[in-house]
């Protein structure tokens, strides 16, 4: 995958011992939860209703102890405060774990892409032994696909969400 500066700060740790995985599954529903309650706060405090949290959302919370593997992705160094520099930080990790997505893939391996245990990202490292000098930055639960029947996802229409020349602005015809 492209990398700023042709660095390769990436790091991959796999975890397949059940002793960490339930640790990783642990905090990843107590971030759930976390989040659930506060888009139940938000939507009281609105006077809406909050999206529906999916089935699947829940079970992946439920049950993420119980993939063969977890990969978290993660990058030497931490991003600083300049925008650009943060960019470049996370434009650097991102493509190399979408190709890693991909590349399980092929190989008959689902993944999907998670990030919510970053609520806990301090007792994440502890459980695993990160450096503080390291970014964890997803999450890739991998399981076998089976009999999967892969779907693509309902998209808004490219026309929606590309402008041309200027923000806001459609395609010239």
């Amino acid at each position: 995958a492209p990398t700023g500066l042709n660095l390769e700060a990436w790091r991959f740790l796999v975890l397949t011992d059940p002793a960490r995985k339930l640790g990783m599954a642990e905090l990843y529903r107590k971030s759930f939860e976390q989040m659930a309650e506060l888009r139940a706060d938000y939507a009281r405090q609105t006077g809406t209703q909050p999206p529906a949290l999916r089935k699947v959302h829940r079970d992946l919370a439920d049950r993420l102890h119980e993939m063969p593997a977890l990969i978290l992705v993660c990058m030497q160094g931490r991003p600083d405060n300049t925008l650009a520099r943060q960019v470049g930080f996370y434009g650097s990790i991102l493509p190399a774990a979408w190709s890693l997505m991909v590349a399980l893939r092929t190989r008959g391996l689902g993944s999907t892409w998670t990030s919510l245990h970053l609520i806990h990202e301090r007792e994440t490292a502890q459980l695993l032994g990160v450096p503080d000098d390291v970014t964890q930055t997803v999450l890739l639960p991998v399981g076998y696909m089976r009999d999967a029947v892969l779907a693509p996802a309902p998209r808004k229409a490219a026309r929606e969400v590309t402008y041309w020349n200027e923000w806001g602005a459609a395609r010239p015809d």
